[in-house]
């Protein structure tokens, strides 16, 4: 423990994950294999996990690196050299997840010391995706070489400690692809008394208060439209700190920005910025402190909307439709869809030939995602193609031509072909750059254009059987409308065949359905297959916002945009007729109530009940995968009165960091699903966990964006505007105060919780409370639940899925692909 000052110390009891250590630079490199092509078509039922949330494709580098170096020691690269640290903040893992869009060879040293109060054996488990080779105060102690794709496997050493400071160092490495669970953690099973040791260059006391300040750090709101976006310490630190703030998008951005500060001693807050200068969309934003060289950093996330600006939607289509050009080619993130608007808008030029030749790269070398950018790309390069400059044209026909556009082509590879969402951008492109360009040739498929374009219109064909069908695999969900509205819309516009854009049209016009059935005030709110943190925590600013605003004058932009400029040229130049009806639908004003049945995936494996007023609304997944670990599943969503942010979902988190790249993640999806059942504006869930995983379930429930609030006991409400909520938990809401989501989410800790939901019109929670706190649940015979409503009467949740009240019975086995509308009377 040279050139330091002092020693960050703690408790380390038997069962307890070692938390702290010192980290390494990680060192990248390309993992290039021979282009071979691979076998396989879409799989709408990948996510439906059969082990864990283990996702089973496998791609031929995995192939090949495992056989290189599975079940061996793995190749131990360069040697330990501190640069920051790793501090815990609830987490039992060191865990650097993150995503890559290539094949990438990732390794990283760690060290920490255990002190032991006396010699004596202990034994330590550890558990990885990747490898890792471990030591002793020097010695080698073992290796583990599972290189299982993101599928934690644990062994266990036996390490003979010596009275006094032990060190431990660890070499961890693997192979990403896409998103890579990259982590580690090492438990301390048994063995003496003993504490974790980690050298400090400060003092231990400012160590400790560097700790507890990214700890407890949180922003002073849920989302900010204006203003100040300003950072909140639980407590001041006594010295001066450096901080440096990276803001980034989610992970198919391309932005960063990097901000450096001085937070001066005895200041609880720092002050980032003006939100109107910030990037719009759900932001993280990494904080690193840095004091005397120690180094720490921790990730938090909030939404940026610039509504001020934007102001209130046009009242007349046309003019929504140049609103949106206008607002994308100003404002949106560099990249082809910008650049399409800017083209489709008349504003050519050299910028937007620049925005163009910066994606290009990704394309050139066929980046996972890529075939986002492609399909706007080849729209504009048809279309526009006069206007763009002869070098950046030429460019992206050679790009074009060399791109890989389906798996059974050769290629090295992580593109993610195996998805509904992917496959329809895959095939769009194939079958409209042929058309483009009819007389080359193809690289990768060697085929002609006019041919590549007939094997794509093939499957083009075949996605919109499978679509029209048994529509979304990944149902209902809000980033991935947008994806298929992407392809739909190029489709509707380009095809040379008339059977092909007139089905895309169609394709169109009822996934806008499903978004204004699904909607409350033009924000989705429902049940979704897919979801993430970024687009739960995100309301104005989520695309499918932008898409209401320029359908029904109902939302706002965000910054990162995937088919809005699309639908609108499509509205424009294209004929696309989206029925006025809808906005009634989307905005829901009528006194009555609307219940939406409907099913999705192939085989109906996802039934979907929604159910909304003007006040409020409220879906879920009903009879879902019951007890089964999850993956990106939200499958319960509601929203109270006309406040975006006024928004509440349960799930049981699938990883202890916030805003980690988990799937599921803490928001985003739920590590063991529940057996959840709604009527109209009741509903329960029930939480059965698995031991490895985190030991609670929670809401989101942001005060701030409520009227009011409370949260007393095993209860809580919320009212915005005339619409309210109550939950009850079968033990007690813990209302979180400080960290990431202070005065934002509740927490029930253990490993069967039960939430009851109940949705209603109110003018304050005094009558809510009243009325429904005493709303319970019983259990019956063959497993059916039971709660006596005050407006519904006897409401029974059977074990079947179906429910029966108010002498109806609701079953999700007969919810079609078409779906149902029932309008209520009011209660």
């Amino acid at each position: 423990m040279t050139d330091t000052k002092s020693r960050l110390m703690k408790n380390l009891e038997p069962g307890e994950a070692i938390r702290y250590w010192q980290l390494g630079a990680t060192a990248e490199e390309s993992f290039d294999v021979p282009d071979v092509p691979m076998k396989g078509e879409m799989d709408p039922f990948f996510f439906l996990t059969k082990h864990k949330n283990f996702i089973p494709h496998e791609y031929p580098c995995r192939t090949i690196f495992t056989e290189q170096y599975r079940g061996r020691r793995p190749d131990v690269r360069g040697a330990f050299d501190a640069v920051r640290w790793w501090l815990p903040f609830g987490s039992p893992r060191l865990d650097l997840s993150g995503f890559w869009f290539r094949p990438t060879r990732l390794a990283t040293w760690a060290r920490t010391f255990v002190h032991a109060n006396e010699a004596g054996a202990a034994k330590l488990r550890f558990g990885t995706c990747g490898g890792a080779v471990l030591w002793l105060n020097g010695t080698e102690v073992g290796w583990a070489a599972p290189y299982s794709r993101n599928l934690e496997e644990k062994s266990e050493f036996d390490l003979a400690l010596a009275a006094g400071l032990n060190e431990i160092i660890i070499f961890f490495d693997d192979l990403a692809e896409r998103d890579a669970r990259y982590f580690f953690q090492l438990d301390y099973l048994s063995g003496p008394a003993a504490r974790v040791v980690v050298p400090v260059p400060c003092t231990s006391e400012v160590a400790e208060d560097i700790e507890a300040a990214l700890d407890g750090m949180h922003f002073d709101r849920t989302a900010y439209f204006d203003g100040d976006i300003t950072l909140r310490l639980a407590a001041p630190l006594p010295v001066d700190v450096g901080v440096n703030v990276a803001v980034e998008g989610d992970f198919m951005s391309t932005e960063r920005f990097d901000y450096d500060f001085v937070l001066r001693a005895g200041h609880d807050r720092l002050t980032i910025g003006p939100a109107i200068k910030a990037p719009a969309d759900f932001r993280h934003f990494r904080i690193t402190l840095d004091v005397e060289g120690f180094v720490a950093s921790r990730s938090l996330g909030v939404e940026i909307c610039h509504t001020g600006r934007q102001g209130a939607a046009p009242a007349a289509l046309a003019d929504r439709i140049a609103e949106t050009l206008d607002e994308i080619s100003e404002f949106s993130e560099r990249d082809t869809v910008r650049a399409f608007a800017r083209l489709a808008s008349g504003r050519a030029g050299a910028d937007t030939d620049a925005m163009i030749e910066e994606i290009l790269p990704s394309i050139e070398d066929c980046h996972d995602c890529a075939d986002f950018s492609l399909v706007p790309l080849i729209w504009a390069r048809t279309v526009w193609g006069a206007d763009i400059g002869e070098k950046t044209r030429n460019r992206i026909d050679q790009a074009i031509l060399n791109y890989r556009y389906w798996m059974d082509e050769p290629g090295n590879d992580v593109q993610w072909y195996f998805s509904e969402n992917h496959a329809l951008l895959f095939h769009t492109s194939a079958y409209l750059a042929g058309h483009l360009l009819a007389g080359s040739t193809f690289v990768r498929s060697g085929r002609e254009g006019k041919e590549q374009s007939a094997v794509g219109a093939a499957r083009v064909r075949a996605w919109l059987d499978h679509f029209e069908t048994w529509e979304m695999a990944e149902f209902n969900s809000a980033p991935y409308f947008p994806i298929d509205l992407k392809g739909l819309t190029a489709l509707a516009a380009l095809s040379p065949d008339a059977d092909i854009a007139e089905r895309a049209r169609n394709g169109i016009v009822r996934l806008c359905e499903i978004i204004a059935r699904s909607a409350h005030h033009g924000m989705v709110t429902a049940a979704q297959g897919r979801s993430y943190e970024h687009t739960l925590c995100a309301g104005r600013s989520l695309e499918l916002s932008g898409v209401a605003r320029l359908l029904w004058g109902k939302g706002w932009y965000g910054r990162r945009v995937h088919a809005l400029p699309q639908l609108a040229v499509c509205l424009r130049d294209h004929g696309l007729v989206v029925p006025e009806s809808l906005q009634m639908v989307a905005c829901h004003q009528a006194d009555n109530h609307q219940e939406w049945c409907f099913a999705q995936g192939e085989n109906s494996f996802a039934a979907l009940y929604h159910y909304k007023s003007r006040d409020f609304a409220m879906g879920s997944a009903a009879h879902y995968r019951w007890n089964e670990w999850g993956y990106q599943e939200t499958v319960l969503h509601l929203r109270i009165g006309e406040r975006p942010e006024a928004a509440i979902w349960i799930n049981h988190p699938g990883e202890s960091i916030q805003f980690g790249y988990g799937r599921p993640s803490f928001w985003g999806g739920s590590g063991t699903l529940p057996r959840v059942h709604q009527y109209r504006g009741l509903a329960v869930l029930e939480f059965s966990t698995f031991d490895e995983q985190p030991d609670f379930t929670h809401a989101w429930f942001p005060v701030a964006e409520f009227d009011e609030s409370i949260v007393r006991g095993s209860l809580a409400l919320a009212r915005s505007g005339h619409g309210a909520v109550l939950l009850r938990g079968n033990t007690e809401l813990v209302a979180v105060k400080d960290g990431p989501s202070a005065n934002a989410e509740l927490r029930q800790y253990g490993r069967k919780t039960r939430w009851i939901v109940r949705i209603c019109k109110a003018s304050n929670l005094d009558t809510v409370e009243s009325r429904f706190a005493g709303v319970a649940l019983n259990e019956g015979t063959g497993g059916t639940l039971r709660i006596e409503d005050p407006d519904y009467g006897i409401v029974k949740f059977h074990s079947d899925g179906s429910v029966e009240a108010e002498g109806r019975v609701v079953s999700p086995k007969n919810f079609t692909v078409a779906g149902e509308v029932t309008m209520l009377a009011a209660k």
